[in-house]
């Protein structure tokens, strides 16, 4: 029956909005819900808007346990959220030591990327596959990588941030100290310095067939790859997966990935590779930290 045995609600922290679901151990949706993520999104009003949220979901409190899938790296404890480069004030913030007394339910914490990486190899693209890649492309460049099957994280859980690696020394700034990271020039903000368009408007131009829009998705499929390519010499995935909202432009960019990864790449580093869209596009992050919960903890396990 639909709603009986164990549940979790997955949360999914975006800069703009907070999704969550109420899932079955199986996977399957139960209920869902999303809300504005408040502005300025400091630490303490993102708890409080969180538990409201999740009060307002399960009001039966059917969900046993809590994920939260936050933008940037957890402690190796997943109880601290250490830093997102995005959102103001967010530096080793206890995030699950906050919530669990307010919910009365034990909380984990992971990168979003990896939320999306878990859910998609749980019910989604990766099903199937070990070695695993995943790019988030938004307000920033996310990414989560999957070996054999696992979560690689680190020895101090921030491994896995391809957004942030170098393309060109003197570029533009990024927010993590470096310049001309990959998500200075692959994130939303990059599209930008490409076009002045809305990227919905710069992909319905290209689906129209206009020269120009079809040339700026060239053009930034041409650094994503770029970039990809140093990531596929490291990693050798079999998959590389692309969320996030830009991803929705995947069929004007895609070619010109590939058209990188051909040239820069040893064929033997890119055996069998496969580069895909994500499969449950923004349903992945919160369906992961949902699945987070049920591998970690135990209902009643409050610290």
């Amino acid at each position: 029956m639909a709603g009986s045995g164990r549940q979790a609600i997955g949360v999914d922290l975006g800069g703009s909005a907070i999704k969550l679901g109420r899932f079955s151990e199986a996977g399957d949706l139960l209920a869902e819900a999303v809300c504005p993520t408040p502005q300025p999104a400091m630490p303490g009003a993102v708890t409080m808007a969180i538990q409201e949220a999740v009060e307002a979901l399960d009001p039966q409190r059917l969900a046993e346990r809590v994920g939260i899938g936050h933008p940037g790296p957890s402690d190796r404890s997943c109880r601290r959220a250490s830093i997102a480069i995005n959102l103001p004030g967010w530096r080793d913030v206890p995030l699950a030591d906050w919530l669990e007394p307010l919910l009365q339910r034990p909380v984990t914490l992971a990168n979003d990327a990896n939320c999306a990486a878990i859910g998609e190899l749980w019910h989604g693209a990766a099903r199937g596959a070990a070695d695993v890649l995943l790019l988030t492309l938004g307000t920033g460049v996310g990414g989560a990588v999957l070996l054999g099957g696992r979560l690689f994280t680190g020895h101090a859980g921030a491994a896995a941030e391809p957004g942030l690696i170098g393309l060109q020394p003197d570029g533009p700034p990024c927010k993590s100290g470096n310049r001309g990271s990959l998500e200075s020039y692959c994130s939303i903000a990059g599209l930008g310095r490409l076009s002045p368009l809305d990227p919905r408007e710069l992909c319905r131009l290209a689906d129209a067939g206009d020269a120009e829009a079809l040339a700026v998705w060239h053009r930034y499929g041409r650094l994503l790859g770029i970039g990809l390519c140093s990531l596929l010499y490291v990693l050798t995935p079999e998959l590389v997966l692309l969320g996030g909202g830009l991803s929705g432009a995947s069929h004007h960019f895609l070619p010109a990935v590939w058209e990188q990864v051909q040239e820069r790449v040893l064929a033997v580093s890119r055996h069998d590779l496969r580069i895909e869209r994500c499969a449950l596009g923004n349903g992945a992050g919160r369906l992961g930290a949902a699945r987070l919960a049920f591998e970690r903890l135990q209902p009643g396990g409050l610290r």
